[in-house]
């Protein structure tokens, strides 16, 4: 495939028009909002104060219903009523883990589910959300990447997520509260569910900008990564365009490995993505790149990997999550030890990185790193299955 072709997507990735009846004002941009509440018969010198009400409403205080919104007068709270309404994905199962993961499987338009995974720590709490529904990328050593792609989410799709998180966390300020000083329950986001978030730009773009809006839920940009496993096209545009830290899926350290752990080298090789990250335009000492290294025994985690590692990245402000291999049904491979990731962190810790592994999370429910939506796909095929079996 040429490097250089533009980014194309399948078309059966596209979301599909909405259907028919009121307009949803999540995930409208400010722009967006103005506009459809102009053309639902706003006046235009009340538009721009009407949207920045709504706007705090959905956002900041989290309000789903238009007769809360108390600033708003009684007939224009009936007019929104009858012309949108505010939805957010539908919570299916909620699941906890013995570690306090929490693990929401979420359903959307057409019926389609998504995983959203809350992970609790000492001093910070970081959802992790999903872009898509299913993946195009076949990583070999992801579970989540073997379920195929339906569709991209809406950015309304993409916020709700953060929406729905706060709704079960409880994190909505109550209106007239203006004590903001207690820390926050859900103080990161992380684009590093389901989907590659690079190849759904413009919804993931539009979500995140709403999630750092500073008059709605207000996130520093600093706390929000984008994953990706090496568009290599769209990264400069992520820094201009979104702004938020980067993350890239390495994993490997020669083009031989890497097109096996993550196809998606075949087109934009280990050189190409280290040349495009040199060049990131927020790359700077306090923002560094996180590079992602999965560990799996035998196949990448040999001192002479990690030596060649650090040659790799060189001059590149970077820190490397190492990843213990969570293993699921199948699975071609297995995790490295626990002495071997630490000599390969070792060695990257001793050139100038720094190098946390990651501790697994969730693992009981399934909401483990590359684990996303496999618990539920391998009961829904056992349950067509018995029913196939039994001419139900």
């Amino acid at each position: 495939m040429d490097a250089k072709a533009p980014i194309t997507q399948d078309v059966l990735t596209i979301p599909r028009k909405a259907a028919d009846g009121p307009l949803n004002l999540v995930g409208l941009t400010r722009v967006g909002l103005l506009e459809a509440l102009i053309e639902a018969g706003t006046p235009q010198k009340q538009a721009k104060m009407r949207a920045g009400q709504i706007w705090q409403w959905l956002y900041h205080w989290g309000v789903r219903d238009f007769d809360k919104m108390t600033n708003l007068s009684k007939d224009y709270r009936a007019l929104l009523a009858r012309t949108f309404v505010i939805a957010v994905p539908e919570v299916v199962t909620r699941q906890v883990s013995e570690d306090g993961t929490r693990k929401y499987l979420v359903r959307i338009a057409g019926g389609h589910e998504v995983e959203v995974v809350y992970i609790p720590e000492t001093d910070r709490g970081t959802l992790c959300i999903s872009s898509q529904v299913g993946c195009t990328l076949t990583c070999s050593f992801c579970h989540t990447g073997t379920q195929k792609l339906v569709r991209n989410l809406t950015a309304a799709e993409i916020v709700g997520q953060v929406m729905v998180a706060r709704d079960d966390l409880d994190e909505w300020p109550q209106p007239g509260d203006r004590n903001n000083a207690a820390p926050r329950l859900l103080s990161n986001i992380v684009l590093m569910g389901m989907g590659e978030p690079l190849y759904n730009f413009e919804n993931v773009r539009d979500a995140m900008k709403i999630a750092m809006d500073p008059e709605g839920i207000a996130l520093s940009r600093r706390r929000i990564t984008l994953s990706t496993s090496g568009v290599v096209p769209e990264m400069a545009r992520t820094a201009e365009e979104i702004g938020c830290q980067l993350a890239i899926s390495f994993h490997a350290t020669t083009d031989e490995v890497r097109d096996k752990l993550v196809p998606i080298n075949k087109r934009w090789p280990v050189v190409e993505l280290l040349e495009a990250l040199r060049s990131y335009p927020k790359v700077s000492n306090s923002e560094r790149i996180t590079f992602e290294y999965v560990m799996l025994d035998g196949v990448n985690d040999s001192d002479a990997d990690a030596h060649r590692l650090v040659k790799l990245i060189e001059g590149i402000p970077a820190k490397i999550n190492l990843i213990p291999f969570n293993e699921w049904p199948g699975a071609p491979y297995q995790r490295s030890s626990n002495n071997r990731i630490r000599a390969f962190a070792d060695i990257v810790h001793r050139a100038g990185y720094s190098s946390p592994v990651r501790k697994p999370r969730g693992e009981d429910i399934m909401a483990a790193c590359g684990q996303l939506k496999s618990a539920t796909e391998r009961q829904r095929k056992s349950r067509a299955q018995i029913a196939a079996e039994t001419g139900l």
